[in-house]
C-alpha cells in the first residue's frame, strides 16, 4: 500500500498562515470603529473629519416658524407677547420644565417604597427521569404558581431619608425652572429695550441728518450772495456725509438687534415684525422700595436661592438614609402558591419576618456615610455662598438705577442746552454774524445729546427690569412690581 508523502514545511506553513492572520484580527479589532462608511477618526491630527452623509429628505433646522395666525400679530409686537413668544418657544424653559417632571416622577417613584411589593409567578416543565431498568420512564409536565409579597417595615430612617431627599430634589428643580423663568424674561427684556434703544436712536440721527440737510442749503444760498464762502459750503457737506454715514451704521444695528430679539422669541433672525416705540415718562424717584426691604426679598424667596437651599436639604437627607444603612432592617414576606403534575397538585403558603443586622463591609458603610455627610456640607455652603452673592447682586442692581434715575435728569438738562445752543448758532449762521464751525458743532453736540438720552432711558428701563430679577420679583409677562405706574417704552394699543 502506498503512503501519501508529505511536505515536511506544511505544518511550518500552516503556523505561519495563523499567526499573520491572528495578526490581521488583532490589528482590525484595534483599529477605529468606522460611522456610517467613514472613518472613526483622521489618520493625523492635522486632518478634519469629514461627517458621513446625511439623507437629503431632512433639512437642517431653521427655527421655529410662526402659524399663519400670528403672522398678523407679529407685525407689532408688544412686549408681553414677546415674553408669552419667548417662554412658549424657549428651549432652556422647555429643558428645566422636563427636569421637574422627572424630579415629580422620581418622588413619586420614592415614595411608593412605603407600600409592600406584589409579585407572581408562573412555570411550566416537561421531562422525564430517565431510564429505570431498562424501561424509559414516561414524560411528565408539571406547573406551578405562586404569589409573592415583600413588605419593609423598619430600616433605621433609610426609606425616609430617601423620601425626604427626592422631594427636595423636586423642590430644587421647579424652582429652578421658575429661575429660569426670570432670567428668560430678563434676557427678553434687554433683547427689547436694546432694539427700542437702537430704533429710537435712528429717529434722533435722521433728526440730525434733516438738520443736516438744511444747513447745507443755507451754506449754498449764503455762498451764491456772497456771505459764506466755498470751505463753509464743503464742510456743511462733510458734515451731512458723516451724518450720513452714521445712519447707515444704526441701521445696521437695528438689524442685528431686531434679530437678536426674534433668536429670543425662538423664531428665526430674518423674522419680519416690528415693534411700535413710544416714550413715556419716567420718574426715577417712582423706585421707592429701599435697597433693604429688596435684600429681604431676594433671601427670602428667590427662586435660584431656594433651590440651592433645596439641594442642601436634599443632600443632608441622603446622609440619613447612608447612615441608616449601618442600622437593622425589619422586612415581611409572605408568599403562596402550588404546583401540579400529572393531575396530582399541592399548596404551599409560607410567612416570614426577616431582621438584617450589618456587622461589617470593610469599612465601606462609613467611608459612605463620610463622604454623604461632606457632599451636605459642600450643598450648605454652596447656598451660603449663593446668598451672599444674591445680596450683592440686589445691592449693585439697586445702586445701578439710582445712577440710572440720576443720569436721566442730566441728560434731559444736556438735551435741552444743546437745543438752544443749536437754535442760536443757526440764527446767528443765517443771519451772517456766526461761523459755519460755530453751527456745525452745536449740531453735533445736539445729535450726542440726542442719542444719550435714548441711552440714558435704556439704561433706565434696563437697569429697572434686572434689581425686579434680582430681587425675585420680575413678572412673567414683563410686568414690574417696582413701578407699576410706569409702562414699557412702547406704543399701548
Amino acid at each position: 500500500m502506498e503512503r501519501e508523502r508529505r511536505s515536511p514545511g506544511g505544518p511550518r506553513l500552516r503556523a505561519a498562515v495563523a499567526v499573520v492572520g491572528l495578526a490581521l484580527v488583532s490589528g482590525c479589532a484595534s483599529a477605529p470603529p468606522r460611522i456610517d462608511g467613514m472613518p472613526g477618526t483622521t489618520a493625523s491630527p492635522a486632518q478634519p473629519w469629514l461627517s458621513p452623509a446625511r439623507p437629503s429628505a431632512v433639512p437642517p433646522a431653521a427655527g421655529l416658524l410662526p402659524s399663519a395666525a400670528d403672522e398678523e400679530r407679529l407685525a407689532h409686537l408688544t412686549l408681553a407677547e414677546v415674553i408669552d413668544l419667548a417662554l412658549a418657544n424657549g428651549p432652556d424653559t422647555r429643558a428645566v420644565w422636563a427636569d421637574a417632571k422627572a424630579a415629580a416622577a422620581q418622588y413619586g417613584a420614592d415614595r411608593a417604597t412605603r407600600l409592600p411589593t406584589l409579585s407572581a409567578d408562573g412555570s411550566a416543565a416537561r421531562g422525564n427521569s430517565g431510564a429505570q431498568a431498562g424501561v424509559e420512564a414516561p414524560w411528565t409536565t408539571t406547573y406551578g404558581t405562586a404569589l409573592n409579597l415583600t413588605w419593609l417595615l423598619l430600616d433605621g430612617g433609610g426609606r425616609g431619608g430617601r423620601i425626604e431627599a427626592s422631594k427636595q430634589a423636586l423642590l430644587a428643580a421647579n424652582q429652578t425652572h421658575n429661575a429660569a423663568l426670570q432670567d428668560r424674561v430678563l434676557q427678553v427684556e434687554v433683547a427689547f429695550y436694546t432694539y427700542a434703544g437702537a430704533k429710537a436712536i435712528l429717529a434722533a440721527n435722521r433728526i440730525s441728518l434733516a438738520d443736516a440737510e438744511t444747513t447745507l442749503v443755507v451754506a449754498r444760498e449764503l455762498h451764491e450772495v456772497g456771505l459764506a464762502t466755498i470751505a463753509d459750503v464743503l464742510q456743511a457737506r462733510t458734515a451731512l456725509a458723516q451724518a450720513r454715514l452714521e445712519e447707515q451704521e444704526i441701521e445696521g444695528q437695528v438689524r442685528t438687534t431686531r434679530g437678536a430679539l426674534a433668536v429670543s422669541m425662538g423664531y428665526p433672525a430674518h423674522l419680519p415684525y416690528d415693534i411700535e416705540i413710544g416714550a413715556p415718562a419716567i420718574d426715577p424717584r417712582a423706585v421707592t422700595a429701599g435697597v433693604d426691604s429688596l435684600i429681604g426679598q431676594a433671601v427670602a424667596g428667590r427662586p435660584d436661592l431656594e433651590a440651592a437651599r433645596a439641594r442642601a436639604l436634599a443632600a443632608a437627607a441622603r446622609a440619613r438614609a447612608v447612615r441608616a444603612e449601618q442600622l437593622p432592617a425589619l422586612s415581611l414576606s409572605a408568599s403562596s402558591g402550588g404546583s401540579w403534575r400529572e393531575g396530582e397538585g399541592s399548596d404551599r403558603s409560607s410567612a416570614s419576618v426577616l431582621l438584617r443586622f450589618p456587622l461589617f463591609s470593610g469599612w465601606a458603610a462609613q467611608q459612605n456615610l463620610a463622604a454623604a455627610r461632606a457632599t451636605a456640607e459642600a450643598a450648605a455652603e454652596r447656598a451660603r455662598s449663593l446668598e451672599q452673592r444674591v445680596i450683592y447682586e440686589v445691592f449693585t442692581a439697586h445702586s445701578d438705577l439710582s445712577t440710572a434715575g440720576q443720569r436721566l435728569d442730566a441728560v434731559d438738562e444736556l438735551l435741552a442746552s444743546a437745543v438752544q445752543s443749536e437754535e442760536v448758532a443757526r440764527g446767528r449762521y443765517r443771519e451772517g454774524t456766526g461761523s459755519i464751525l460755530d453751527l456745525l458743532s452745536a449740531q453735533r453736540t445736539l445729535a450726542l445729546a440726542r442719542a444719550q438720552q435714548v441711552n440714558a432711558r435704556l439704561a433706565w428701563f434696563t437697569a429697572l427690569a434686572r434689581l425686579a430679577r434680582n430681587a425675585g420679583v420680575l413678572g412673567l409677562h414683563g410686568e414690574n412690581p417696582l413701578v407699576p405706574a410706569i409702562p414699557h417704552p412702547e406704543v399701548e394699543r
